[in-house]
């Protein structure tokens, strides 16, 4: 029987909570007597409840995030109610901030604010030992982090064989973008190098091979940055790395070592958010738009690194016709995705303080994203948010590399906000679309939205049809053409797409990350 359970609900069984691991790491002795226990979102909260009960413990430490937080209150709910006796211990960035508006923090009997591996460590020994606190809300320990044990020994091998694999640097961030949590830090803190990179070499020896940093500037301090890499790609040389990059500081030194990584390597977040420098003003980020499009030129053209870079959209101060400004300049760098995000009013941002002044409207319930604002209303946002994810259905999936350029042309953002809108007049849809009706909507859209003619499209529509493995003849073919003449003539580029969408694939799960910021 475990006294302490830590727990938390992942979005999907792929993503491991590095969070939990590092409070199960820096326990001490109550190590021994812990168990952690991960769910994902799709599990019911009851059936939750049933097996973290099932040990009998003492102590429940929660990982709230914002993902998660309507599914972790009903298990605190449900906990407090079935086990009232039972510590419930919440914590995590959701929870951080502006606890006394939420619901979960009423039920939870304490909520840890900030970095917890310390704080809840010494919260348990005290209730263990039947002492109390007086304050239900306990401090985080953000100091020196040398103080702190490594959690990577924590990944079991299933974790290695089948998840995503966490690691951090560095905490914390100087910047002040006032849309995201790291603004609240005063600065970026390295973990001592040699020890950290003795850890990877261990990780890597047990069969990792997907390493995904969540520091938030990993290229600030460029003598780290270039070591880690070069370790890397020497130790390691079968290792697939994601990197969040500052978009306007890349030295030619980080240059140098990037270059010498070959394709399937290397990813990099690059989150531009937006070109508008009074829009940049505003929410406190600091960014030279001219150095960022330029190291976004080289990365695409001189390194095999894999760009997916990040737009918002709702962002105080900022139309339409910004937003489409920013995109197509974004959209001419070439960058392999563009995630368009739209702003979320995250517990504790300074992001706040523009509400009056810009009108900004935000969703009451997770994930708190905006509704509208003096620019732009909320039926103009809710076709902006249409826009975001068929532009992930379709560009960010990599499964139309020749229908794009056709669909994008000169004017990107315009053109699809045009075939977006008429793909929801279509359908009323804007998810549950099997792929090969996917195809056919494109088929239609592209004749019917952006009148193009069936000679300009039925070719290169074809060849991604094929591409993309998809058994039985194309709808929006004529039954008397011959896909298989076709097929034979990609069927070496077909061999060689399948392995880069297995990559795209993986890209893909691998840069997901929290909504923090």
């Amino acid at each position: 029987m475990s006294q302490i359970i830590l727990s938390t609900l992942n979005a999907r069984y792929i993503h491991a909570s590095l969070g939990l691991r590092c409070i199960l790491a820096n326990l001490g002795e109550l190590q021994s007597v812990t168990t952690l226990k991960e769910f994902i979102i799709d599990t019911r909260p009851i059936d939750i409840v049933e097996q973290l009960l099932a040990s009998q413990p003492k102590i429940i430490g929660l990982g709230v995030y914002i993902w998660n937080i309507e599914q972790s209150t009903q298990v605190v709910a449900l906990l407090k109610q079935v086990a009232p006796d039972v510590f419930v211990v919440i914590g995590g960035p959701e929870v951080s901030y502006e606890q006394p508006s939420q619901a979960i923090f009423q039920l939870a009997d304490y909520a840890v604010s900030g970095a917890g591996e310390k704080c809840f460590s010494d919260l348990c020994q005290g209730l263990l030992n039947d002492e109390r606190p007086t304050g239900k809300i306990i401090p985080g320990n953000n100091g020196n982090l040398a103080e702190l044990a490594f959690p990577y020994s924590l990944y079991n091998d299933e974790d290695i064989a089948h998840r995503i694999i966490y690691v951090e640097a560095s905490r914390g961030c100087p910047f002040k973008c006032e849309f995201c949590l790291s603004a609240l830090d005063k600065t970026a803190k390295p973990f001592d190098m040699d020890l950290f990179l003795k850890e990877m070499a261990l990780l890597y020896q047990r069969g990792t091979r997907h390493f995904k940093f969540i520091d938030r500037t990993f290229n600030l301090k460029i003598n780290h940055s270039i070591r880690i890499m070069k370790f890397f790609r020497i130790e390691c040389s079968e290792a697939f790395l994601h990197f969040e990059l500052i978009p306007d500081h890349l030295p030619d030194a980080l240059k140098t070592e990037i270059a010498l990584f070959g394709e399937g390597r290397l990813q990099f977040e690059i989150g531009i958010q937006s070109f508008n420098p009074n829009v940049q003003a505003l929410i406190s980020r600091k960014q030279d738009n001219d150095k960022s499009a330029n190291n976004i030129f080289w990365l695409r053209n001189h390194s095999q690194a894999h760009l997916h870079t990040d737009l918002i959209i709702g962002l105080p101060g900022e139309d339409i016709e910004s937003i489409a400004t920013g995109f197509n300049k974004l959209a001419s760098l070439n960058p392999h995705e563009i995630q368009v995000g739209i702003l979320k009013r995250l517990k504790g941002t300074p992001i706040i303080r523009h509400t009056d002044n810009f009108k900004l409207r935000f969703n009451p319930y997770p994930p708190y994203n905006i509704l509208s604002t003096d620019r732009i209303d909320f039926p103009s946002m809710q076709r902006l948010n249409r826009f975001a994810r068929y532009w992930d259905m379709i560009a960010n999936s990599g499964r139309f590399p020749n229908t794009l350029p056709l669909l994008l042309a000169e004017t990107p953002f315009e053109r699809f906000l045009k075939f977006s809108d008429w793909l929801y007049t279509s359908t009323h849809q804007t998810h549950k679309i099997s792929l090969s009706r996917l195809f056919d909507l494109l088929y239609k859209g592209l004749k019917e939205a952006l009148e193009l003619t069936q000679m300009q499209i039925e070719h290169v529509l074809l060849e991604d049809f094929t591409l993309a493995g998809i058994k039985g003849h194309p709808k929006f073919l004529p039954s008397n053409i011959n896909v298989g003449q076709n097929n034979a003539g990609v069927k070496n580029a077909g061999v060689k797409k399948s392995t880069q969408q297995q990559q795209r694939t993986t890209q893909r799960q691998t840069r997901h990350r929290s909504e923090e910021g």
